[in-house]
């Protein structure tokens, strides 16, 4: 089944044929249109466009493992869906998309961002288009962060404050370190340098004792 798909290409090549072609047109719209910051992939059981990690490294507060979704892509039981989230935090484009959607001369059967529809007949793409385009990643992650409850963002302030301790600990730690490298440096340098003292010493007493042995065979020969 296309929901147990793991790859876009396995989802498509799991549909109807007359679903595959709708699902087919509208991805080859968004794909046209997007941010190139957004990247697509199978994200619960449907096509998705998100936002990965590496760009917005939360994720999706509902599941923060998850990418920040930005649009979905689906073939439902009894009709297909594209889940615009990208204008679900912006009431002025979401105002836009369904007035310009109904001026096409479509029927919109539209949720919150979940515009529901049978066949491609009924969709008009160019409507779609504009409004994925209307909308970057850097607005979206804006108006997305601005919407966010308040227990999130309480959650994600503490998370980032205590991040920031811990930089700030590793960076006091570091003079530590340097300071504890040079006192030892500075101990194995005169470690060496009384090696060396010691070293002068045993050579000078061995001279001696070769002048005194040298002195000593001269006094034998003379007698």
């Amino acid at each position: 089944m296309a929901d147990k798909a793991t790859t876009v290409k396995a989802y498509i090549d799991n549909l109807p044929a007359d679903r595959a072609k709708a699902i087919k047109q509208i991805r080859a719209v968004i794909k046209k249109n997007l941010d190139p910051k957004v990247k697509e992939g199978i994200q619960y059981g449907m096509i998705g466009y998100f936002v990965p990690h590496t760009v917005y490294p939360h994720g999706y507060h509902c599941d923060p493992k998850q990418p920040l979704p930005f649009v979905s892509l689906a073939s439902q039981k009894s009709h297909m869906a594209v889940y615009m989230s990208c204008i679900y935090s912006d009431p002025k484009l979401a105002a836009w998309f369904a007035k310009a959607w109904k001026a096409a001369g479509k029927k919109l059967n539209m949720g919150k961002s979940c515009v529901r529809f049978k066949s491609i007949d009924e969709v008009p793409l160019e409507v779609i288009g504009e409004a994925i385009s209307r909308m970057t990643v850097d607005q979206f992650i804006e108006q997305y962060e601005a919407a966010l409850p308040d227990s999130v963002k309480k959650k994600r302030a503490a998370q980032t404050g205590a991040v920031a301790a811990g930089q700030a600990k590793t960076t006091m730690k570091a003079p530590a370190q340097k300071s504890s490298a040079k006192k030892t440096a500075k101990k194995s340098t005169k470690k060496v340098a009384s090696k060396k003292v010691a070293v002068k010493k045993v050579t000078r007493k061995t001279s001696a004792k070769r002048d005194a042995s040298k002195k000593t065979v001269k006094k034998t020969k003379k007698k």
